[in-house]
């Protein structure tokens, strides 16, 4: 059973409909929102692309972000489990590579497989590294994220931007940092990650790994950069994008 995503505060089309074909579903990174993949939405060939908006954020900025990666996977699940539809697709970047992965295996316990899951920038959810950025004070975690390069500079050097910014990327950080994969059935959907060749989060033996998380298949794309690889090359994650629903999408042998 395919499913189609309902479309509201959670779940936020970009506009473009392709009738017949999958639909693609963004997960943002840690303190993102969905007009992060706007340029891919641009790019992206052979799907319809929609993004996932966390609360906390934009439109949702007075509603109170979640802080438990497992509440938050529940509640999109939860958007995403209509009857019928267009098959889907889950992309993530970073934190968003665990939530799709995680928001998968919970479609895959309805019957409701996806046609696979993208995942970028993040290493497989049974390596654990402790990692306690969350728990640090505001200077030592906006300069995490300027490490990562992932908000451009000027923003977070504008005060009241960064109070508006700063209680839902503390609370993602939070949800990302104390997740703890649970032991279980992986994925029978094929994943593909993503990767930049020099992401100080991601080491590429960490990304590998996501090949034990399925049955269904394994592919590995790098690129060069960091964490954030993919803002100055949209064009060439969208290419890698439309191979990987090609494939997906490709009758079984």
């Amino acid at each position: 059973m395919s499913r189609a995503p309902r479309t509201g505060q959670w779940i936020q089309p970009f506009g473009v409909t392709r009738a017949g074909g999958p639909r693609l579903v963004c997960f943002p990174h840690a303190g993102g929102s969905a007009s992060f993949y706007h340029p891919l939405a641009v790019k992206t060939a052979g799907a319809e692309v929609l993004a996932v908006q966390y609360p906390g954020r934009q439109e949702r900025r007075t509603e109170k972000p979640f802080t438990d990666l497992g509440e938050m996977a529940d509640r999109i699940h939860a958007e995403l489990a209509s009857p019928a539809g267009s098959p889907l697709i889950l992309f993530g970047h970073s934190m968003g590579a665990v939530l799709a992965y995680e928001v998968a295996r919970r479609l895959e316990s309805d019957g409701a497989r996806p046609l696979g899951v993208i995942v970028s920038g993040r290493r497989a959810p049974s390596v654990r590294l402790e990692e306690t950025v969350h728990l640090r004070g505001d200077r030592a975690l906006l300069a995490e994220v300027r490490q990562l390069s992932g908000t451009a500079a000027a923003l977070l050097d504008d005060e009241e931007v960064v109070q508006m910014i700063l209680p839902a990327l503390r609370a993602d950080y939070r949800a990302i940092e104390t997740y703890q994969h649970r032991p279980g059935a992986g994925l029978t959907c094929p994943i593909t990650a993503l990767t930049g060749d020099s992401d100080p989060r991601a080491a590429l033996d960490h990304v590998r790994a996501w090949d034990r998380h399925t049955t269904g298949g394994f592919d590995l794309r790098t690129f060069p950069g960091g964490h954030f690889y993919l803002t100055t090359q949209w064009a060439e994650v969208a290419a890698a994008i439309h191979d990987a629903i090609t494939a997906f999408s490709a009758p079984a042998r």
